[in-house]
């Protein structure tokens, strides 16, 4: 009988099992996309039971293929779609994979870091840093120099001799000034450029020179070739040696200097009153240690006695007054070098050099106001300020130009002892002539 629903009839349906199954035998499981298919093949003809007669039952009409296996690692048993993922089995890697720390290969120590190779490199970067910084600081540094003087437009030069002399100038150019500025910095407001201070810093292999010379010297200003014009002119006889300055600039200048010494001038070196205010400003101050108290309405000058830090405004009154003192030119010469000296210590000391946010702008606010010869390089230049350094530390000879007296109000240098100076500076011997 059959109880399932009409028209539910499995009576040509073959024998089944299960659901509307009226056979003996279990219908073969499912096919599963997961599970590898394993055995042998059947032979054709042979599909899913046997037939009649030791054959077994034929296949049935619907031709359910054979089903593999499901004993857990048998043959033909796949235990995860081939690659370990299925059902919580981790794959490689994962803990108790064939690469996991629990199962197949274990992972290793981790190996110990290698510092000879990290500090070789670390080494390499730091100097390739240097280098480049360094290689791009000297090219920042040389576009700023103000190449503006020729020294191949002097004529009758001396023959040159050892060692290296350069020409400092101090210049009352007010370029840049605004009236306010010139009112505070008590400059004036005169047209042109003027000298108030001039030095013979000479470099050598026996120790450092650096001479001042008055800017009331009484000297001969020659026959010279103007830098303008390019034409002959002179001689112009006696005069104050800034005269020449203010006449022809800084090529009659070098000429009267080489004149009246005899001393080749190698390299020429300008500041005017606004760049030495911003150098000594941007440096922070510089320290200095005056011996008596002195006023001077002309430069600004109001200081009393002792040590004290000098801004940029008080630096340019320090180093132009003169009519506070009785020897005038003389003293202020003195206190010319004196600041020169503790201005260039400051500059070069650890706290400038390796601040970068004190040494370059120090750096470009002094070479914005240089104004050098076509010849000078920044070797050069270091080179000078090195020796100034030196000479401040004690370890070269600072002096003024050895004078005799005055003559007409001006100051008339010791012939004898001149020629002696200038001879030991041309052999770059070491210097037994003193100053005033």
């Amino acid at each position: 009988m059959n109880d399932w629903p009409e028209g539910r009839s499995d009576d040509n349906r073959g024998p089944r099992y299960g659901r509307g199954s009226a056979g003996a035998q279990p219908e073969g499981a499912r096919v599963m996309r997961q599970v590898r298919r394993g055995g042998p093949a059947v032979p054709p003809g042979r599909r899913g039971y046997d037939g009649p007669g030791g054959q077994g039952p034929a296949a049935p009409p619907h031709r359910v293929p054979q089903q593999p296996s499901y004993v857990d690692g048998g043959e033909g048993y796949d235990s995860g779609y081939n690659t370990g993922h299925v059902y919580g089995r981790p794959g490689p890697g994962g803990p108790g994979g064939p690469d996991g720390p629990d199962g197949g290969r274990s992972r290793g120590p981790r190996p110990a870091p290698n510092w000879r190779r990290r500090i070789k490199w670390t080494a390499i970067t730091l100097v390739t840093l240097l280098v480049v910084t360094s290689v791009g600081t000297y090219f920042w540094a040389d576009s700023k120099l103000n190449r503006d003087v020729d020294l191949s437009k002097v004529i009758d030069r001396p023959e040159t001799g050892k060692g290296t002399n350069y020409l400092i100038v101090g210049s009352d150019s007010r370029d840049g000034l605004s009236a306010a500025d010139k009112k505070k910095l008590h400059t004036g407001s005169a047209e042109g450029k003027r000298t108030d201070s001039m030095m013979i810093l000479h470099v050598g292999d026996n120790g450092d020179t650096l001479i001042s010379l008055p800017r009331d010297s009484n000297v001969t200003i020659p026959q010279f070739r103007g830098s303008e014009s390019g034409k002959i002119k002179g001689p112009l006889g006696q005069n104050k040696l800034n005269a020449a300055y203010a006449y022809d600039g800084p090529t009659l200048l070098v000429r009267t200097i080489e004149y009246n010494t005899g001393l080749h001038i190698d390299h020429y070196v300008e500041i005017g009153f606004a760049g030495f205010a911003n150098i000594v400003d941007s440096v922070g101050g510089v320290e200095m240690t005056i011996d008596k108290p002195f006023k001077d309405k002309w430069s600004g000058a109001d200081f009393k006695a002792g040590k004290q830090t000098l801004n940029g405004e008080q630096a340019l009154a320090f180093v132009r007054t003169r009519h506070a003192f009785a020897a005038s030119d003389l003293q202020r010469t003195k206190n010319q070098q004196k600041f020169l000296s503790a201005l260039a210590h400051e500059v070069a000391t650890p706290t400038t050099v390796l601040n970068p946010f004190k040494f370059y702008p120090t750096m470009g606010a002094g070479l914005d106001s240089l104004i050098v010869d076509k010849d000078m390089s920044l070797w050069d230049l270091a080179s000078m300020f090195w020796a100034m350094k030196g000479v401040s530390g004690g370890d070269g000879t600072s002096m003024n130009m050895p004078v005799s007296g005055f003559i007409g109000g001006n100051v008339r240098w010791d012939d004898a002892k001149v020629k002696t100076l200038v001879d030991e500076l041309k052999n770059d011997q070491k210097v037994t002539v003193s100053g005033n």
